[in-house]
C-alpha cells in the first residue's frame, strides 16, 4: 500500500465497479478491527464481519457505490434508493425494493476507510458526493444507520439522532446502532 504522506490530498471520489469487490472485501476487516475496536468489542465485530459489516453488491451494480484513490481502494461509502438500511448482501436473496422519492428516504450506506487514510477527508468527499447524488435523484430525505464510530462524521453534515438501537447477531450478541436523519431541503 503507498504510503499516505506520498499521495496528494485531492480526493474525487468514483463510481465502484465489479472489479472492487475483492479489495473491498480485504479492507472492511482491516477498517471495521481498527476504526471500531473503541465502541465494539471483538466479539462484536467479528459477529458484525459479513452480515453487518460487509460488501452490498447491489450498490454497486445501482452505481452508488464509490470508491476513493485510484492507484488504490483506500475509502468507500454510498447512497441507496433500495430499501436495506445495513449490511453486506452474504445473507440477501434478490434485489431490494426500490425506494419513492416523494415518500421514502435515501439510504447512505457502508462506509469505510483504511485505519492509514482515517481523518484525511476521504470520508467527506465521498459523503458530499453522496448528498450531490441524493438530491439530483429527488429524495427530500436522508436515513442512515450509522455505527457509533460514524456517527460523528454524519452530525458534522447536519444528521440528528432519530434513535439509538441493538441488532441482535450470532452468539446472543448486540450490537449498539444509532438510526439518524436529515431533510435534504
Amino acid at each position: 500500500m503507498t504510503h499516505p504522506a506520498s499521495i496528494t490530498m485531492d480526493w474525487t471520489p468514483r463510481v465502484a465497479l465489479a472489479e472492487d469487490v475483492p479489495a473491498l472485501e480485504a479492507l472492511i476487516p482491516i477498517s471495521v478491527r481498527t476504526l471500531q475496536a473503541s465502541h465494539y468489542n471483538p466479539a462484536q465485530i467479528e459477529a458484525a464481519l459479513g452480515p453487518v459489516f460487509g460488501v452490498d453488491r447491489q450498490l454497486i451494480r445501482d452505481g452508488t457505490y464509490l470508491v476513493e484513490h485510484e492507484a488504490q481502494v483506500v475509502c468507500w461509502g454510498g447512497w441507496s434508493r433500495r430499501a436495506s438500511l445495513y449490511g453486506g448482501d452474504s445473507g440477501r436473496s434478490g434485489e431490494d425494493a426500490e425506494l419513492d422519492p416523494r415518500r421514502d428516504p435515501a439510504r447512505v450506506r457502508a462506509f469505510f476507510v483504511h485505519p492509514a487514510w482515517a481523518r484525511r477527508g476521504i470520508g467527506r468527499s465521498i459523503m458530499a458526493a453522496c448528498e450531490r447524488a441524493i438530491v439530483e435523484a429527488g429524495f427530500r430525505t436522508v436515513d442512515i444507520v450509522a455505527t457509533l464510530a460514524g456517527e460523528p462524521l454524519y452530525a458534522s453534515f447536519g444528521y440528528a439522532v432519530v434513535e439509538r438501537y441493538e441488532i441482535p447477531m450470532a452468539g446472543e450478541l448486540n450490537l449498539p446502532l444509532v438510526r439518524i436523519s436529515r431533510n435534504q431541503e
